[in-house]
Parts: C-alpha cells; sequence; structure tokens
C-alpha cells in the first residue's frame, strides 16, 4: 500500500495553523511583521505525563529544568501565529514567500512527530490531493529521500535549540508550562521584544536560564499528582497566557 500526494493549491494548510519555526525561522518572521506564538508543555523526569513509547523522542527535544523540588523536561515551540489565512498567502492562495517558507511548510504533509503517522482523513487537503503526485510513502515507509531529509533537520532543529528557547522565555518571563498529553500554555509576546530577546540570548550562548518552572494543569486530579512529586502548581488564573486543555471533556 501506498500514498501519494500532490498539492491542487487550495489553501486550506495555510490557514488557521500555528506553523512551527527554527530559531532563524522565528527571527525572520518576526522581522517581517509577523506574530510568534509560544507554546509550551512538560513532564516530569520520572516520566509523569508522558508515555514510555514516546519518551526518547519527547527527552531529544526538551531541556531540563526545575518546578519545585522536582526535575521536569519542558519542550518550546515558536510557531507562526496563524488565526485564518497566512500573512504571506495571496489571493490565488500563492505563498508570497515560498522561496524562504518555514522548514514545517516543505515538509507538509508530512508529520515530524515519529509517533505520528501521516493519516489523509487528519489532513484539511481535499480528497484528489491523495490521488495524483509521487508516491510519499511505501508499505509503511517514507521513500521521499529529500522530505526524510528535511524531516531530520526539522528534528535535530528542535534538539540544538530548545536551551536557548529556554533562555529565551526567562528573559520574556514565560515561566508557566502544561503537562505533556493535558494541554499547553501559549503566549503571545510583543514582537519587538521577542526579537530583542532572541537576538541578545544568540550572542550569550553560556548563559544559564534562570527562574523556575510552574505548571498549569486542567483538573484538581491531575494537580494532585504533580504536586505529589514536588512541582509548584499554579493557582491564580492566566494572565499573560492562554492554557489550551488537551483533556477530553
Amino acid at each position: 500500500m501506498s500514498t501519494r500526494f500532490s498539492c491542487v493549491g487550495c489553501g486550506k494548510c495555510c490557514s488557521d495553523h500555528h506553523v512551527p519555526l527554527t530559531l532563524s525561522e522565528a527571527r525572520m518572521w518576526a522581522e517581517d511583521g509577523g506574530q510568534v506564538i509560544v507554546l509550551v508543555e512538560a513532564f516530569l523526569s520520572n516520566g509523569l505525563g508522558l508515555p514510555t513509547t514516546q519518551r526518547e523522542h519527547a527527552e531529544r527535544r526538551s531541556a531540563v529544568v526545575r518546578s519545585g523540588t522536582a526535575e521536569a523536561r519542558v519542550a518550546i515551540t515558536f510557531a507562526a501565529y496563524n488565526a485564518g489565512p497566512c500573512r504571506n498567502l495571496d489571493a490565488d492562495n500563492r505563498c508570497g514567500i515560498y522561496e524562504r517558507r518555514p522548514l514545517v511548510c516543505r515538509i507538509y504533509p508530512m508529520e515530524i512527530n515519529p509517533h505520528i503517522p501521516l493519516n489523509p482523513a487528519a489532513k484539511d487537503c481535499p480528497p484528489q490531493s491523495w490521488e495524483t503526485g509521487p508516491q510519499l510513502i511505501v508499505g509503511g515507509t517514507l521513500v521521499d529521500e529529500e522530505l526524510a531529509t528535511l524531516i531530520e533537520r526539522s528534528r535535530q532543529a528542535d534538539r540544538e535549540d530548545i536551551t536557548t528557547k529556554d533562555r529565551i522565555c526567562a528573559a520574556l518571563g514565560i515561566r508557566t508550562t502544561a503537562l505533556k498529553g493535558d494541554g499547553f500554555t501559549a503566549y503571545l509576546p510583543d514582537m519587538a521584544a521577542f526579537a530583542s530577546v532572541l537576538d541578545q540570548v544568540q550572542l550569550q550562548p553560556t548563559e544559564q536560564a534562570t527562574g523556575e518552572w510552574l505548571f498549569h494543569l486542567s483538573g484538581d486530579d491531575v494537580a494532585r499528582d504533580v504536586m505529589a512529586c514536588g512541582a509548584r502548581v499554579v493557582t491564580e488564573a492566566a494572565s499573560d497566557y492562554a492554557f489550551i486543555s488537551l483533556r477530553a471533556a
């Protein structure tokens, strides 16, 4: 069994999707006048909040941090904030920055996370997108070598950028995370401040991040489990971020 893909230019993948960015792409996005959203999730080093099968991948893209007396690992995503059509999408659904578009845009429709298989039904693309075009997957294996290289580049950037992202967040006062699998905390930083801090932090590669992380959780039951491990939990309402719950209603 194989999976084919051919873009039909519908523009759906460029609307209402926050596109993960590398550090250099986030700087470019800010310079172009775009908004970056910061999405944060973490798991405790004892494994709470993380399926065992996902641990290796999650550890490789996370930074070791403190929360109370507990050790945690925080994963931080800088993404292009697209509420509605991407700011670079023109009236004909063409990308205005195609030659320098983000790495994740080049990888689409493939997934970056190795634990998420490509599922055409979960994509916004119309059925005809999957009827023609080159083969992407044959017998469960990705056969497009260029895509495989781009995916590895994206994963490598995730691993290499994480400590710098932690320092950027510390400088911006971002220190509240969600528990992996329970939700995300989402911040919309002032972009002038974001760009300035990003530049400063990259000029000081040996400086350490400061400040412990706090957990915002979806319910008292989850909070009890996290606090029992020694981690600190936010009790007041969010003021500078939104909590995106992944918990089933």
